[in-house]
């Protein structure tokens, strides 16, 4: 009996996640380019915190604490305004694109290029 076509086509996109982590370039698949000048950053939200900072930054996803609670949207906005002043972009620049509710989110950010993100975040990353 022949495996079925969904758990092959699972493995099939897996390597292909794979060869993608392992680019020339040296860029986590945490960071993603949107065409044409939007970055997609996979990250690990950790509210509450008593300093915003970059904990990890791997290729499953950038890993930031945040200097306020999860309520009321507040850990989002603070999360927003931190990405945009380590970028050093416009804080309009920068939004959720899923995950509000969630510690795993996926922050957008437009007009900019891929390699200036990974260069600002690696820069500011405390986990080296």
């Amino acid at each position: 009996m022949a495996p079925s076509k969904r758990g092959k086509a699972k493995a099939d996109s897996a390597a292909t996640a794979a060869t993608a982590t392992s680019g020339p370039t040296g860029i986590p698949a945490c960071l993603r380019l949107i065409p044409p000048s939007t970055v997609a950053i996979t990250v690990h939200a950790k509210p509450g915190s008593k300093v915003a900072t970059i904990t990890d930054f791997g290729d499953e996803a950038l890993g930031v604490q945040i200097d306020a609670p999860a309520r009321d949207g507040e850990a989002n906005a603070a999360l927003l305004e931190y990405i945009s002043s380590v970028l050093g972009v416009k804080k309009r620049q920068v939004s959720i694109g899923s995950g509000s509710k969630s510690r795993e989110k996926v922050v957008l950010v437009q007009d900019i290029n891929l390699q200036n993100v990974f260069d600002a975040l690696n820069q500011v990353c405390t986990c080296h």
